[in-house]
């Protein structure tokens, strides 16, 4: 085991300080782009989100009732792709009591100190089995600004319906070799629940899909049909009502962005979708709709194959090759 930039606090941890130590939400996507100025075009003035902030080679974007400083990082690459994937826990003891069930399992870490991801306080990075990149945090500044503060107190900023004008970052979903292995690693890990999977004639997974929160899911895994390791899938945003994602499809279209797939609906989630290509190549999903999990026991619904069709688009429109193939590349 590895352990690098240690950060030098101690915590005195309890067995209840274990024991309530939890994973919280995800909490943003930091991708990589090859041309930062397309992409943050794409992102501000296409799909509609908003600049927190910018750094050099780095720009930070939030939806309008995305409640942190950001949900998304784009950075200046040579290649597209992940960067990392941001989850707050829920406490600060968290971050160490987590630490300890890293060493104790013998995985790498290392300490992201306050301040080296904007507005986020101390992580804690490690890698998943598949190798995605996850740091853990505790702090992260509110948003906020006078300058598009909204009257309403349940709203972090005024609505400007600008571009797609999704309400908040969504999910992410990731293309790994294994989909078994990785899902039960992060529900037992991680503690996300998991929601629902398919499985193939061969009783191999072909998709899990998984949250913490209340909602179909945070983060979802699929079988990357070239066993070619984990890519990045894409990155989705929320939209408040089906009339919004028809309108995101004709701005897209307006703006030759290539859409690869939707309108449609998943028979898995009950969401309905649109998948597109940001000019440096990553996929972006915007969707509304899609079940609420409220159960606390809550059993994995499982999708048999041969409904397969019909729980990727229960309308009957068949994924382009592309949708099972392409992703982009994880940073190591």
């Amino acid at each position: 085991m590895t352990v690098t930039n240690v950060k030098q606090k101690e915590v005195e941890l309890t067995e209840l300080d274990l024991k309530l130590s939890s994973v919280a939400h995800i909490g943003h996507a930091s991708i990589n782009v090859t041309n930062l100025e397309k992409s943050t075009w794409f992102f501000t003035e296409v799909l509609g989100l908003h600049i927190s902030s910018i750094e050099e080679d780095k720009v930070y974007l939030r939806a309008w009732q995305d409640w942190d400083h950001h949900t998304l990082v784009l950075n200046k690459a040579e290649k597209s792709g992940l960067d990392h994937f941001g989850w707050r826990v829920n406490s600060e003891k968290s971050l160490y009591a987590f630490e300890k069930a890293l060493k104790d399992s013998g995985t790498d870490y290392k300490w992201i100190e306050g301040g080296t991801e904007l507005a986020q306080g101390d992580a804690i990075k490690f890698h998943s089995p598949a190798g995605i990149p996850i740091e853990l945090y505790w702090d992260m500044e509110k948003y906020s600004n006078p300058l598009t503060a909204s009257k309403l107190p349940s709203h972090p900023m005024k609505y400007s319906g600008k571009g797609a004008a999704p309400r908040r970052f969504d999910h992410v979903n990731v293309m790994v070799d294994d989909v078994a292995k990785e899902q039960e690693w992060w529900t037992n890990f991680l503690g996300i629940h998991h929601r629902y999977y398919i499985q193939n004639e061969e009783d191999v997974r072909l998709g899990s899909w998984l949250s913490k929160t209340n909602i179909a899911h945070e983060i979802a895994f699929m079988r990357n049909s070239n066993q070619s390791g984990a890519h990045l899938h894409h990155v989705a945003y929320y939209l408040d009502s089906p009339d919004e994602l028809l309108r995101s499809l004709n701005i897209m279209a307006e703006n030759e962005i290539k859409i690869e797939w939707g309108p449609g609906k998943h028979g898995t989630s009950g969401a309905q979708f649109l998948y597109a290509f940001e000019p440096s190549g990553n996929r972006i999903e915007l969707w509304t709709g899609g079940m609420l999990i409220f159960s606390p026991d809550w059993e994995p619904i499982k999708w048999k194959s041969g409904t397969g069709q019909f729980g990727l688009d229960m309308w009957g429109s068949t994924p382009p090759e592309s949708y099972l193939t392409y992703g982009t590349e994880i940073k190591k």
